[in-house]
């Protein structure tokens, strides 16, 4: 290994700057006029004032320039729609169905449930024409508006679905008005799990009649695991619920049929990701 004049010769752990021919000889540098000189010896990381003045180190800019664009674009947020909140690329509003009802409906939806892509409850407040989004996990007062309307609490009323300490659900009052726009449904947007705990967490909905669903039909919410079948998303119940109040089926089905086509559109995605990630 043979340098010509004036090369900057490096090796481990020194850097020599010499003006004479050098070799690597059974382990050492040599020249032709002896030893390797010890004042040009400088250690790793560190340089003679001689080194530098005539072989400067050139810092490389350009190369971390080419990899800033390249790394700050990936932390772009992506566009997202207005309407439901979710990026462009996966925009639900094609799925939205305006439908007309009388009872008000009160969504409190569970903070890990706002950003969720197979979630229903957008869909359902953006369809419904009187619905209102809530988003919360423990209510400590009535987050409804004190007027004369009667106010439900869409859950099961079955003994089991109760914990131990918890109070005790109201029976529901007989004397519902005709006029079912002066009703209020409540319904909690999350899963089974986080449901009760939003109920255990806020006493104003324990003290709430509740209103349980009476044979409701399979659930097509097969994106998202259910512990049965008569476990439906937000949507399927709510729309369920109105049917069971207003004693009209036939106005919530185009929203059902939508819904249908909303969970057939997230399939197909899912099962095109498990194939790129197979082909990968």
């Amino acid at each position: 290994m043979r340098r010509g004049r004036r090369a900057l010769l490096r090796f481990t752990g020194f850097t020599v700057a010499s003006d004479q021919l050098w070799s690597w000889n059974q382990g050492a540098w040599t020249s032709q006029s002896g030893s390797l000189p010890s004042a040009d010896i400088v250690q790793c990381g560190g340089s003679s004032r001689q080194d530098k003045e005539a072989y400067p180190l050139t810092p490389r800019p350009a190369r971390q320039a080419e990899q800033e664009p390249a790394m700050s674009a990936a932390f772009v947020p992506r566009s997202q729609c207005t309407a439901c909140l979710r990026p462009l690329s996966a925009c639900i509003c094609c799925w939205v169905t305006p439908t007309a009802h009388a009872v008000e409906v009160l969504v409190l939806q569970h903070p890990q449930e706002v950003h969720h892509a197979k979630g229903s409850a957008r869909l359902l407040h953006l369809s419904l024409a009187h619905c209102r989004l809530v988003v919360g996990e423990a209510f400590d007062v009535p987050i409804w508006q004190a007027d004369d309307k009667h106010t439900l609490l869409l859950y099961p009323d079955r003994l089991q679905d109760t914990a131990p300490d918890l109070r005790v659900p109201a029976a529901q009052p007989f004397d519902w008005p005709q006029d079912r726009s002066r009703l209020r449904l409540v319904v909690l947007d999350g899963t089974w799990r986080k449901s009760r705990k939003m109920l255990y967490q806020s006493p104003p909905l324990q003290q709430l009649p509740r209103l349980a669903l009476r044979r409701p039909p399979p659930s097509h919410y097969r994106i998202r695991k259910a512990h049965g079948p008569d476990q439906l998303s937000t949507l399927e119940a709510t729309c369920h619920a109105l049917c069971q109040l207003e004693g009209d089926a036939v106005r919530f089905q185009p929203l059902l049929d939508a819904f249908d086509g909303f969970v057939d559109c997230l399939e197909q995605a899912g099962n095109r990701l498990a194939l790129d990630k197979d082909r990968a």
